[in-house]
Formats: structure tokens, C-alpha cells, sequence
């Protein structure tokens, strides 16, 4: 769409325009993460968007360092990109300061992340990710909380477990799976897993002719007779079991789950929605014990998960458990005349000391328009403030959305808007 210059209003493809009711609900569910991530000790941390290119070319996933990144060179020759992703980020952190910092850690972050991809539903170029990490502890204990976290964040918008299912699968294993089945060579086992990681996408006729030969690892993780195989399987088996000991009754394994990035060396995971309408992962993560030791010294265990905003929103529509927008005032004052704005404004700020989001009226409309302007807002509550309520100390606070007026104090009419919402 152009406007009259030319100039076209529409936003670049792939990302979005938060209108504030639009940021409001996601800040709601942002609120959300962060009071349950909290909760569990976890601490936010923040890091630019702006990166070294090499960085993820380093240790990362070929296709998205190739043909989904947003690179290009600074006005210093210098390689940029912008961050597609928030692990290589918090490895280079750690690793800066690993001799000050009190491990385990337990952080994580909400920002923006970019990738070059073509648009769909659930993928945008740019978009908001959590990212959630535990450093410091090898697999085992760390690896359950992690997993119970992930169910957690979940659970903490009222998704029953019947909502969603983890699914769990292990890199050990599979390197043993392809070991088995006679794929030894480096860059062989690089191509089944990235194959494999495709294949829900495609049939199974084209998976096996992709797939080229009569080897097939995942047979290998089924029978388990390889003694490293049954190994690792028992390994993965014995967690899952643990969870459900604990409380987490959906979640399952999945030998097909690879997850793209290179740097996971333990088990890998996703929690996929069960609903028919929305079936798509909602959640990725694994163990990655090497990728702090790429800035030099000691390698740091450590496991982590990340989602991202449109899948859980979609997650939360989907499922009716959307949170209540948390941008729009709460209460419209209106001012019968110009004269009494003053008076409102000293009223608004009593108000606003006791937490209600309170909008004055500074214009010369009539009441009867201002009340129409509160409900074009969205504001649900609207009282009418000047001499005559400031002289009587009471005011007849509306509801909108029933055009019910009670007769409240002045010193009571939060504590009366608070009882309302609730």
C-alpha cells in the first residue's frame, strides 16, 4: 500500500508491526515466561543483535550460516551479522568471564532474532526468542530440570499435559545408531542427520530413495543389539522414565528428532503441540557440552531450550489460553470542561499511585463523545471528573462494556476498579 508520495506503508516481508494492543498481549506472555523463569532461578541477561560473522560460522547450522543469515560488511570491513540465534552469543559471554562468574549458571533472554527465510506460518525473518540455559553441570540433574522447566512454561498459561508432548532423543545415539549400520565416515553421518532431519517433511518413498542404501540407522536404534546402541537407548529410556516419576507424564522418545545445529553433543529435544489444528513444534533445545571451549580453555557443560514468540502465540490461540492484553488504560477520566483538567489530573495521579492505568481527557469534547473515545480505545472504566465530584468526593464510575454507573469515593475508586477486574 503507498501513500500519496509513493512511499509504501506496508512493513519489510517477514516481520511485523506491534500495534500496542498486538505488543501488549505479546508483553503479556512475555510476562508470563519470565515470572515462571524466574521463579525456577534463572536470571535474564541482554546482548545486541549484532554479532561477528564468524562466530556462527564457526559452530552452527551450514544451511542458516549460508542462506538464512543477514551478513554484510561495516563501514570498518568488518563481517557483521545479525544474530539468528542466541547460543554462540551466550557461549562467547560465558567464556569471557568464566573466572568471574559463580557457577552453574542459570540465565536466560528475550529478544529478536533474524533469519533470511521465505515467510510461512510460524517462520518470519524476524522474530522474538526465549532462550533458556543451564551451564556448569554435566547430564543428569541438569538435564531433568531443564526438561521439567520446559514443561513448566507451558503449564504456566494452564496447558494441561494432554496439550503438548516432549519428545526426546539423544546425539550419542544416533552417532552409535549410524556406527552400526556400517555410516563410519564423518561427513556421512552429517548427511543422514541432516537428511533425517527433513524427513517429517517428506513421504517415506522419497525418504528411502534419498536415503540412497540398505543402511538404515534408525532400524539400528530399534532393534538395539549394538551394545553402544542399547546403551545409549537404556541411557535416554531411564530419563523418560524419571520424568514421569516426576510428574511429567507426556513425554516420549523419538529417535527421529536430530535437531539442525552442530554444536549439540547430548540429547536433543522438542516439544510438539498435539493439537491437529497447530501441528508443529513449539520448542527445541539440547545438551551442547563443547561450545563455551571453541574461545579457548576447559569446555563447560552445559544444556539448554529456546522458542520462539509466533509458535507459542499460535500455541496459546489455538488452545483458547491466550493472557489479557496489558497495553491499554484501564481507566478513561473524562473532564466536563477544559477548565477541570487540572482538577482530573490530580484526581488521575491518586489513581495511578494505587496501580490503574488512568488516560485524562485533554480536549474540549463533550462527555458523551468522551465516553465514545474510551470505547474506541478499549479502556473498560470511565469516570467524570471536575468541580462538582472534586467539591462531593465521589464519582459515578461506568462500565463500559454494560453501561453500569456505581457511586464510588474518591479514595476508593482503584481498590473499586481492582475488585471489578477480578
Amino acid at each position: 500500500m503507498s501513500n500519496k508520495d509513493g512511499l509504501s506503508t506496508d512493513s519489510y516481508k517477514g516481520v511485523r508491526d506491534f500495534y500496542p494492543a498486538d505488543w501488549g498481549r505479546l508483553q503479556a506472555a512475555f510476562g508470563r515466561v519470565r515470572e515462571t523463569l524466574s521463579s525456577w532461578g534463572y536470571e535474564e541477561y541482554q546482548a545486541s543483535p549484532l554479532e561477528r560473522s564468524e562466530l556462527y560460522e564457526s559452530k552452527g547450522n551450514e544451511e542458516i550460516i549460508r542462506d538464512q543469515t543477514y551478513s554484510f560488511e561495516d563501514r570498518g570491513g568488518r563481517r557483521v551479522t545479525l544474530r539468528p540465534e542466541m547460543t554462540p552469543t551466550l557461549a562467547r559471554m560465558v567464556s569471557g568471564k568464566r573466572r568471574e562468574l559463580a557457577f552453574p549458571l542459570r540465565w536466560f533472554s528475550i529478544g529478536n532474532r533474524f533469519r533470511y527465510e521465505r515467510p510461512q506460518k510460524g517462520r518470519l525473518r524476524e522474530f522474538f526468542q526465549t532462550d533458556v540455559d543451564l551451564i556448569g553441570l554435566p547430564e543428569g540433574e541438569a538435564d531433568l530440570e531443564i526438561l521439567t522447566l520446559a514443561s513448566a512454561v507451558f503449564r504456566a498459561f494452564g496447558a494441561s499435559d494432554s496439550d503438548f508432548t516432549i519428545r526426546i532423543n539423544s546425539r550419542p545415539l544416533l552417532s552409535a545408531a549410524c556406527r552400526a549400520a556400517g555410516v563410519t565416515d564423518a561427513e556421512g553421518v552429517k548427511e543422514y542427520w541432516l537428511l533425517l532431519d527433513r524427513k517429517a517433511k517428506m513421504s517415506p518413498e522419497e525418504f528411502d530413495a534419498a536415503r540412497g542404501t540398505t543402511i538404515d540407522p534408525l532400524r539400528a536404534i530399534e532393534d538395539a543389539t549394538d551394545p553402544l546402541v542399547k546403551a545409549e537407548k537404556d541411557k535416554v529410556l531411564a530419563m523418560i522414565e524419571e520424568l514421569k516419576k516426576r510428574g511429567i507424564e507426556n513425554v516420549v522418545f523419538e529417535p527421529e528428532i536430530v535437531r539442525g545445529f552442530d554444536y549439540y553433543t547430548g540429547i536433543v529435544y522438542e516439544v510438539q503441540d498435539t493439537s491437529p489444528e497447530n501441528p508443529r513444534a513449539l520448542l527445541g533445545g539440547g545438551r551442547y557440552d563443547g561450545l563455551v571451549a571453541m574461545f579457548g580453555g576447559d569446555p563447560i557443560p552445559a544444556i539448554g531450550f529456546a522458542f520462539g514468540d509466533v509458535g507459542l502465540m499460535d500455541f496459546l490461540a489455538t488452545h483458547d489460553l491466550l493472557p489479557a492484553a496489558l497495553s491499554a488504560p484501564e481507566l478513561y477520566i473524562g473532564t466536563p470542561s477544559p477548565s477541570d483538567i487540572p482538577l482530573a489530573q490530580a484526581f488521575a495521579e491518586s489513581v495511578r499511585e494505587r496501580g490503574i492505568r488512568t488516560f485524562v481527557n485533554l480536549g474540549e469534547k463533550q462527555l458523551g463523545d468522551q465516553i465514545r473515545d474510551a470505547v474506541k480505545r478499549g479502556i473498560p472504566y470511565f469516570v467524570a471528573y471536575g468541580t462538582e465530584e472534586d467539591n462531593r468526593k465521589s464519582v459515578k464510575v461506568k462500565t463500559l462494556a454494560t453501561s453500569e454507573e456505581e457511586e464510588v469515593n474518591v479514595t476508593v475508586v482503584a481498590q473499586h476498579i481492582h475488585a471489578k477486574k477480578n
